[in-house]
């Protein structure tokens, strides 16, 4: 069981790095869902991991998930539950983009299930109801409006208000032009009030019109009324569009019933898209930061090659600055790291870097390393990094921190990675050592996997003698006195303390005094310490030099045997055509021979004769010569076969599959046309070309109820 708690998460930044995967995600629930994101058992996480690389891997191909941005359906989900309760038009329209959204994914993986076998198998198991879309369809246009055909009823209704508003309009017309006619109107001549037209007569006029006042100016000048010819119209509409509000409101009532008897597998569909919604923004947030899925293992080898820091390697990409990763391993055979070297050379983001590592793939979250890095899941993650003075508690940093190794030292067992920065500091310095010292014993007998810091000579020298641990160093230029952040596992570092001081310019004489004041014997191991540092250094350089030119050999001689092997390949196709040659040759003499007696007199029985023996004998060399080529043809077959395997066959397949598209493309822009209906390749869904935008080779499709832009090459006519 995963035990890790909210303090180390905070200590190693996890709610910061959960910050920026949170703005990737669609919908503001899921957003807030990834802030609250902990490390899983490994299981479900591994589930989740592979998940998210096969969606980074879409971003990567042609093969993009159609998965769009939604709205989510929960209070809809809630509501229609309810008896006898209405849904919104908005509400039918979410319910049905969110099933159309689906439906588009269970038809798109099954496509592509070698590609995405993990994502294809958990939209496999949701039951698609087309019923869904069907339903709402006949009620909403693709607008979102109810149609006139939801009901023969609703149909009259508005055929009648339809000829109520136009009654209204023509009286009204006729009206306006005869009161015109007579002058009776003001300049304005009309207005509306309340929605309604009216005429704007002058009230001096007003008894000699035939309406309905409906206002008057402020003035008093003008009087608004409605003509007696068009009030019976308007009291018909207005009846005609209350009878219309209770037909649509019986019609949604009725819908949302019919919609609730599907409520179990629209749960679903929202608890399907949530999830693939977390998965897409992981998988974003991996493409940002060059995440990978490493090899998880079940064996306890934690193996982290070229490992960066993500939040370090957004931050300095934003502002242009290197960043430099570090490759470092854990196995039961070496559980325990000590990492040692000046300050400000990188052991503490050394440590950070492998923890927040870990959260992030026990997390299901993509790491950016190497893609032959290996990992493994530890129950526990324990961490001491950094000043933890307490205020609150009054306590001093050593206290504090004693306070925290105490909880390690109780909890800390074999599945439990250990992060300890500057250990054993904070108190008198032989002391202190010591007490770290039995700590790291502990640690060891207990066989937890650790990294710590350190600046103590006697934990270098402990962890030197313990078969199952090592010493590591963060390298520092000795000229420039510099760090180079760069971790080099199997020697222990020096602090470079007397020169860091002498570089931050203290005086000299200082430095000779502090120096005497030490014993000789600790100067004299960090002086050891840095020359065997250097000189390992430079034996890693020849080491990888001498791998280069062996390399380089050994693809010289690949080369030679390759060309001997074709020159002997001629050698052997000329002298089997000087062979087939020769033998043509003889058999024409021998031909020659036989019509030269025969002309001299030889019977012709005994020419037959002859003749006949040179063709058996023919016949058995050609036998024989049939099993050698055949032999020679295996042989050939089997180097035909291995060169399939290599780039330039498959570069050669894939310049005639560009020729395919190319003349694919030739023939659809004959018929690509604006109005053209089409279907995506593999899609049932019909829809009509909108906008051709043959720059980008992009076609903007229309649904209906949506558009959607997608690449011309991915369509073909109906």
């Amino acid at each position: 069981m995963v035990q890790i708690t909210q303090d180390h998460l905070d200590e190693l930044e996890f709610p910061k790095l959960l910050s920026e995967i949170a703005p990737y995600a669609y919908s503001p629930k899921i957003a807030a869902e990834i802030l609250e994101t902990k490390p899983q058992q490994i299981d479900v996480a591994v589930s989740l991991l592979k998940k998210t690389s096969e969606f980074l891997s879409s971003y990567e191909s042609e093969n993009a998930i159609p998965f769009d941005e939604y709205e989510d359906i929960e209070e809809e989900l809630r509501l229609m539950l309810i008896e006898n309760f209405r849904l919104d038009a908005g509400a039918f329209i979410k319910i049905k983009r969110i099933t159309e959204q689906v439906g588009k994914l269970q038809s798109f993986f099954p496509k592509f299930a070698e590609i995405f076998p993990h994502l294809s198998a958990e939209v496999r198991d949701l039951e698609f109801r087309k019923e869904i879309i069907d339903k709402i369809s006949a009620v909403f246009n693709r607008f979102g409006e109810v149609k006139n055909e939801a009901s023969p009823l609703l149909k009259e209704i508005r055929e009648e208000i339809s000829l109520a508003k136009r009654a209204i309009q023509e009286n009204f017309n006729k009206s306006l032009t005869h009161y015109a006619q007579q002058d009776f109107l003001d300049e304005i001549r009309e207005s509306i009030i309340d929605d309604q037209r009216v005429l704007a007569v002058k009230s001096v006029f007003k008894k000699r019109v035939s309406g309905r006042i409906l206002s008057i100016s402020k003035t008093g000048s003008i009087t608004y009324i409605q003509p007696e010819s068009v009030v019976k119209h308007y009291y018909q509409l207005r009846e005609s569009e209350e009878r219309e509000k209770k037909e649509i409101d019986r019609i949604l009532r009725k819908l949302t019933a019919e919609i609730a008897e599907f409520q179990p597998e629209l749960f679903s569909y929202q608890k399907y898209i949530f999830s693939l919604d977390i998965t897409r923004a992981k998988a974003l947030f991996a493409q940002k930061i060059n995440g990978v899925l490493p090899k998880i293992n079940r064996h306890k080898s934690l193996k982290l090659i070229n490992a960066f820091h993500p939040l370090l390697w957004i931050q300095n990409k934003a502002e242009n600055k290197e960043i430099f990763p570090q490759t470092l391993e854990l196995t039961q055979q070496n559980r325990i790291i000590c990492i040692s070297g000046p300050n400000a050379g990188g052991k503490s983001i050394t440590l950070k870097t492998v923890g927040l590592l870990q959260l992030m793939v026990q997390s299901g979250i993509l790491v950016p390393v190497h893609p032959k890095s290996e990992m493994f899941f530890f129950d526990k993650l324990m961490t001491d990094i950094g000043d933890n003075q307490s205020i609150e508690n009054h306590l001093s940093t050593y206290s504090s921190r004693l306070k925290k190794m105490s909880k390690i030292v109780r909890e800390a067992d074999e599945n439990t990675l250990l992060l300890i920065d500057e250990f054993g500091t904070g108190s008198d310095p032989e002391l202190g050592g010591a007490l770290a010292e039995a700590f790291l014993e502990y640690f060891y007998e207990k066989k937890s996997f650790a990294i710590i810091t350190t600046h103590y000579t006697n934990i270098k020298l402990v962890v030197e003698q313990l078969p199952h641990a090592q010493n590591a160093a963060m390298l520092f230029d000795e000229e420039t006195l510099e760090p180079m952040y760069k971790l080099e596992i199997g020697q222990a570092g020096s602090s470079f303390t007397f020169e860091v001081a002498e570089k931050n310019k203290i005086p000299r004489f200082i430095i000779n005094a502090a120096k005497k004041k030490v014993e000789r014997e600790v100067v004299d191991l960090d002086k050891t310490i840095v020359k065997l540092q250097q000189e390992k250094f430079e034996v890693e350089k020849l080491k990888s030099q001498l791998v280069e030119k062996q390399q380089f050999t050994q693809n010289k001689k690949e080369n030679l045997q390759k060309l001997n092997e074709q020159l002997q390949q001629k050698l052997y196709n000329f002298q089997k055509l000087y062979e087939d040659e020769h033998r043509k040759l003889q058999f024409g003499t021998k031909i020659q021979a036989f019509i030269d007696s025969y002309a001299k007199g030889k019977s012709r029985k005994e020419v037959v004769k002859d003749f006949v023996k040179i063709l058996e004998q023919e016949k058995y060399r050609k036998q024989d010569s049939d099993k050698t080529e055949a032999e020679k043809l295996k042989i050939v077959r089997r180097k035909v076969s291995q060169e399939l395997k290599k780039d330039s066959v498959i570069q050669n397949i894939a310049k005639v599959e560009e020729k395919i598209q190319e003349q694919n493309r030739k023939e659809r822009a004959l018929w690509l046309k604006i109005g053209q209906r089409v279907r995506i390749i593999g899609s049932t869904s019909i829809g009509t070309i909108e906008k051709i935008d043959t720059k980008n080779n992009k076609v903007t499709l229309n649904y209906g109820l949506f558009t959607t832009q997608i690449s011309a090459d991915e369509l073909e006519r109906v």
